[in-house]
């Protein structure tokens, strides 16, 4: 082990591609239907450039600056990028063959066809033609690369052909480079007209690559090949420097599509010395470098996925029904009078939020509405019922978070519309994001004023609340209120924290809190009192918290973790974390709710929030932690939420101590079981009035202590 090292920790980094090799499983899973297969490819790629624009950009920064600080489980940053490009190789050549050797042939099979464009003939050779003279030709624009002519400025993730061309110089024969950008206003895939029902397309790089003599007339052309950039992406801003948050954000976004290139992703057949000659261009290094025998850029591959075609070729529909406590329910404020409703996306509507918030935009009784906002898509439901609130007369603040990844723009553009109608509009706190997801709703009531509030683990976006795990809370519990009031004058006011009654919140408390309950349950199973913790989250990194739950194993804690992402805690390691078991879950939807049970003694305490225990949302940015506190509700998280993730057998994979993972070894006689297709079945259970949504033949286990691992060790 290297100096320094800390075998207590995985890495980071490495731990993220772990995921991301599970999104690639998903991609190479023949039990999926085949174009959820293809929806997996291109987000695995789609994952890929990000973690480049985003970690490996930071690596290389410190490396460049001369920072030699070791992470905590001891690789400094040039051994981390080291690990990563070996890593990376090898899940690009997984990637490459996942697309030649069973996605080709498999849409193939269902007539989803790419044709090369020297293979047509006929009627699509004279369509192809004649589509490359109006729609393609106006919009190229041939780069010549020579002492007159430097190397282009090319666009981050931008797909280009670098052509390699024969000129004349001097009556001496030279080879000259040239670059044609791949048009980004052009769809990637052509698609050919057919009446048969059959797609058959072309890619937009082969058509153009096609008809390369026309752009360079007279020229001999020796050759072209793919390739395409990954540029930083990181905004830099200095907020206590900064006059106008929004300007200066504005103004990072510009510099963001031209920030340093991280990584050159060519075609597999591109010549050595063609790679050779664009390293050197970039200023980059033969690490930086990726050859792939699949489409570069293929998240644009989705529109073969577009359209009501080839049902049977994607996951059955699922259209969630509105929550049981308030289907039928006019009065949305008389419901959570009565009682908290608890509200699970996407298996269950997130109508219902939308419908709260509009309900509160037109009852004449509220006077105000208070709302954080992060990633809404500018779903014009949300937005306008912020704008429909002004226009009665109702006083309405949003807190708007700028600088959320790579939704920036769309963020400015509707605050200032929102600004323009009269919304109250405020960028958060100096230095913080505003990731917690609160909405507060100032009413009238007969008996005096009252608070309603909306809490989530997820944003404020009908379309992703199709697509991901969250969890809601609709409640007017005065405790509740109070903290939501004291909450947004901390975010809109100047003033200080003065604690909350009933949430936890980062920066402030929220990690110390959380590895004090950790440490409960331990103090209760060293009095031989029952103790257990189940947490579920995106993301594991916190040192201080993965050290508590160590501590915890140790005094005999039986702790469950499902942790969909990045995960730098050891599981199951002799004298460590025998008890800890962690599991991840891949599947249909994107697993994103945060949920955290302690067993307490027999008392347990379950919580909702917005924070994954990593540093990040710990110390820099505003995070909500609050409690179920429904005996009702409280158990159906457990049970239900909690309890049908520790038995999928599916979708899980198992984490090993060495941080790589298994599908769970199937049992003989048990069926198998997937946790996303059990939700769904249940939320149709419910909506068709069954008791309880549950099949009396496949009860959900109670929550049971873990068994010791193999004594075999780590």
């Amino acid at each position: 082990m290297k100096p320094g090292a800390h075998p207590r920790y995985l890495n980071r980094e490495l731990s993220w591609l772990e995921f991301n090799q599970r999104v690639l499983e998903e991609a190479r899973d023949p039990d999926n239907p085949l174009l959820e297969r293809v929806k997996f490819f291109c987000i695995f790629s789609s994952n890929l450039d990000e973690f480049f624009e985003v970690r490996v950009a930071g690596l290389k920064q410190q490396t460049e600056g001369g920072a030699a600080e070791r992470s905590p489980d001891g690789l400094t940053p040039t051994e981390n990028l080291r690990a990563i490009t070996r890593r990376v190789r090898r899940m690009v050549q997984e990637q490459s063959a996942c697309w030649r050797e069973e996605l080709v042939p498999a849409l193939a099979r269902h007539g989803v066809r790419f044709l090369a464009p020297a293979t047509l003939e006929g009627e699509d050779r004279r369509w192809v033609e004649s589509f490359y003279r109006a729609e393609v030709r106006p919009v190229l624009t041939p780069l010549g690369v020579d002492p007159t002519h430097p190397f282009p400025q090319l666009l981050n993730k931008s797909l280009n052909l670098v052509v390699r061309l024969e000129t004349t110089v001097n009556g001496l024969p030279r080879q000259r480079l040239a670059v044609v950008q791949v048009p980004r206003l052009l769809p990637r895939l052509i698609r050919l007209p057919r009446e048969d029902g059959r797609q058959d397309y072309v890619f937009l790089e082969h058509l153009i690559g096609g008809y390369l003599a026309d752009l360079f007339p007279g020229t001999p052309l020796q050759g072209h090949w793919t390739f395409r950039l990954t540029r930083n992406s990181e905004l830099y801003i200095d907020e206590e420097e900064v006059a106008n948050l929004l300007k200066a954000v504005e103004t990072q976004l510009l510099n963001r599509r031209r920030g340093e290139v991280v990584r050159l992703e060519v075609e597999s057949d591109c010549p050595p010395d063609i790679r050779a000659e664009l390293l050197e261009t970039l200023g980059l290094t033969d690490d930086d470098l990726y050859a792939l025998g699949s489409p570069l850029n293929p998240g644009r591959l989705m529109v073969i996925c577009e359209g009501d075609h080839s049902p049977e070729l994607r996951d059955p529909p699922f259209l969630a029904p509105t929550a049981a406590a308030l289907r039928h329910q006019a009065d949305l404020f008389a419901v959570m009078r009565e009682r908290d409703v608890l509200l699970h996306h996407p298996y269950e509507s997130f109508d219902s939020v939308v419908a709260f918030l509009r309900q509160a935009a037109s009852d004449p009784r509220v006077l105000a509405i208070k709302q954080t906002l992060y990633r809404t898509g500018g779903d014009p439901r949300i937005i306008g019922a912020l704008m429909d609130a002004v226009a009665n007369d109702k006083q309405v603040t949003a807190v708007v978070e700028l600088k959320a990844r790579f939704d920036e723009a769309n963020n400015i553009e509707w605050a200032r519309r929102l600004e323009d109608f009269g919304v109250h509009v405020v960028y958060g706190l100096v230095g913080y994001k505003v990731h917690g997801k609160i909405t507060l709703v100032v009413r009238r009531d007969d008996d005096g004023l009252r608070r309603y509030v909306h809490l989530s683990t997820g944003n404020y976006n009908p379309a992703t609340a199709r697509l991901y795990t969250d969890v809601g809370l609709l409640t007017c519990h005065p405790d509740f209120g109070e903290d939501a009031t004291t909450l947004f004058n901390l975010l809109t006011g100047i003033c200080h924290f003065q604690g909350m009654r009933k949430f936890l919140l980062a920066p402030f408390e929220l990690h110390r809190r959380l590895v004090a309950l950790v440490r409960r349950e331990s103090a209760h199973a060293q009095r031989g009192l029952p103790a257990r913790v189940i947490a579920k989250m995106n993301s594991l990194v916190d040192t201080d918290l993965i050290d508590a739950l160590y501590e915890a194993s140790q005094a005999g804690v039986q702790i469950d973790l499902v942790v969909r992402g990045i995960c730098c805690l050891r599981p199951r390691v002799r004298g460590l974390s025998e008890n800890i078991r962690v599991r991840s879950l891949v599947g249909r939807f994107l697993e994103h709710s945060r949920l955290f049970y302690f067993e307490n003694a027999c008392q347990p305490e379950v919580w909702a929030g917005s924070a994954d225990w990593m540093p990040r949302n710990f110390f820099r940015r505003i995070e909500i932690l609050f409690p179920i506190e429904d005996g009702n509700l409280r158990d159906r998280v457990a049970t239900e939420l909690l309890g049908v993730a520790l038995t999928d057998t599916v979708k899980a994979r198992l984490m090993q101590p060495d941080g790589s993972y298994r599908r769970p070894a199937p049992q003989r006689g048990v069926p198998p079981r997937n946790a996303h297709a059990e939700l769904m079945a249940r939320a149709l259970q419910a909506a068709r009035g069954e008791p309880n949504g549950r099949a009396p033949a496949t009860p959900y286990p109670k929550l049971t202590p873990a068994p010791r691992p193999s004594r075999r060790g780590a």
